[in-house]
């Protein structure tokens, strides 16, 4: 199908709904056609809510009709990880342990994107219990839009690669140390972390209470904002949640940042653990030269502490995950996947004064990047040392080196983590490998609950380029 539809944007979707030119049912029909098109291929979705989206867009055209108030997501198309709880629908985590769990309700997050009129279309794949790498789901591993040999990031793989390929307008994914980020990164969009404690995280199959947030996978930052602030705000069923109120951050974006100090850590660019790709780090240095040319200060600063982010991130995320639920590892290793069950072991090895030493590093280096945002807005840097790697399908651990990597790399989207403040990824170009283009990712980052600077910096930097406006070639 090559239909402008299916990429259109939100606010491009909505506009055609309010003035009739197409109805919630001709939209959440073509998303659906899409899905059968291309679910085959990219294996996104684990459950596609086909008769139940067809009634709910029959009922959202009634509504229309009827001269009711259009909901601010009125007939959107949304797809939903598959450790979100949906009520009557299974929600497996991508494993076979939940592979017959249905919620008797929905999660806060669902209830709030529903009553905003938003239509759900499937439930997401990820990496089982939103861990491991992308062949560990128990339904098959999802693949990247941009080149189906590639990884679409992790944990939120179905989010990153349905939102790219025109499968769903937009998408929620759960972001522990970056399962948010790094699949935005690599499939080309937009997916933003919020301050921890902003969305409820009430009906969430978590992975680590002290790290994890929901939020939005999407193809711009003015639909990143607009979903951002329907699901965000105090919710009595998650204690966690802050009592601020919530801005209309679509309402309030402004492309005009003169004057913003934005620092790059040095850490993450030229830094002694760091390996970053040259054609990501000739990106860097261009949207360096775009955010300068848009009057803002760029200025290189060095936080050493935050290099051992990766480690402190993993080490955290690891005993939290296991925390949760340690009978299953006990009594059903089996029914894991391989590099699943290795992790959870890991988790439940890890000694509490490592754990310990863990948490008051993550003080320390939240301390000093907190610092930071006192002279600087926003802190800026890739979302990854690499983009995109070819799947590897064999389970287990390839070897130390591998390991040592995959700590470092981890690096870059652990580190707001940790700090708990809003981090985004948008598209800021393309490393192209023989004849395919695999996109680069920048991340933003502000401090806690300053989602409306970094949606400010992310959208004037989406205005002045290109990239959001590519989509991958299937």
């Amino acid at each position: 199908m090559n239909d402008k539809l299916i990429f259109s944007d939100i606010h491009f979707l909505l506009n055609q709904i309010k003035t009739k030119a197409k109805s919630p049912v001709d939209i959440v029909g073509k998303y659906l056609t899409r899905i059968k098109e291309l679910n085959p291929v990219l294996n996104a979705y684990i459950t596609i809510m086909e008769d139940q989206a067809i009634a709910e867009a029959l009922s959202s055209q009634e509504h229309l009709l009827s001269e009711k108030p259009m909901g601010p997501l009125q007939g959107i198309p949304i797809g939903i990880k598959d450790q979100v709880h949906t009520r009557g629908i299974k929600t497996t985590s991508a494993s076979l342990i939940r592979s017959e769990f249905v919620p008797s309700e929905d999660a806060t997050i669902v209830s709030r994107l529903k009553s905003a009129g938003a239509i759900v279309v499937g439930k997401l794949n990820m990496t089982e219990f939103a861990m491991g790498d992308p062949i560990t789901s128990y339904y098959g591993m999802t693949f990247n839009p941009w080149d189906t040999t590639r990884d679409p990031g992790t944990s939120s793989t179905g989010a990153g690669a349905a939102t790219a390929s025109g499968m769903c307008a937009a998408a929620i994914g759960e972001d522990t140390g970056g399962s948010i980020r790094g699949p935005a990164a690599n499939c080309g969009i937009v997916g933003i972390r919020p301050s921890w404690g902003l969305v409820s995280r009430n009906g969430l199959d978590g992975a680590a209470w002290s790290l994890d947030t929901l939020g939005p996978l999407t193809r711009t930052v003015k639909d990143s904002a607009l979903i951002l602030s329907i699901i965000a705000g105090e919710d009595p069923l998650d204690t966690y949640t802050s009592p601020r109120p919530v801005p209309k951050y679509s309402e309030k974006l402004n492309s005009d940042i003169k004057g913003l100090k934005i620092a790059v850590l040095h850490e993450f660019i030229d830094g002694p653990n760091c390996l970053l790709d040259p054609d990501i780090k000739t990106s860097m240095q261009e949207a360096i030269s775009v955010f300068k040319s848009l009057g803002a200060q760029v200025d290189t600063i060095s936080i050493p502490i935050t290099s051992d982010a990766g480690a402190v991130s993993r080490t955290i995320s690891f005993v939290d995950r296991v925390s949760l639920n340690p009978q299953w590892v006990r009594e059903r290793p089996g029914d894991f996947h391989h590099n699943t069950r290795v992790s959870f072991l890991t988790g439940e090895l890890i000694p509490a004064q490592v754990y310990y030493k863990a948490q008051k590093l993550r003080t320390q280096i939240r301390s000093e990047v907190l610092n930071a945002f006192r002279q600087y807005d926003i802190i800026m840097m890739p979302t990854d040392e690499t983009v995109a790697g070819v799947i590897d399908e064999t389970p287990g651990l390839k070897n130390l080196d591998n390991a040592k990597t995959s700590l470092r790399k981890s690096m870059y989207r652990g580190l707001f983590s940790l700090v708990s403040g809003p981090a985004i990824s948008i598209p800021c170009g393309f490393k192209i490998i023989g004849s395919k283009s695999i996109p680069i990712g920048l991340q933003l980052a502000g401090k806690p609950f300053n989602e409306q600077t970094v949606f400010n910096c992310a959208y004037a930097f989406e205005q002045a380029t290109p990239w959001h406006n590519e989509h991958p070639p299937i």
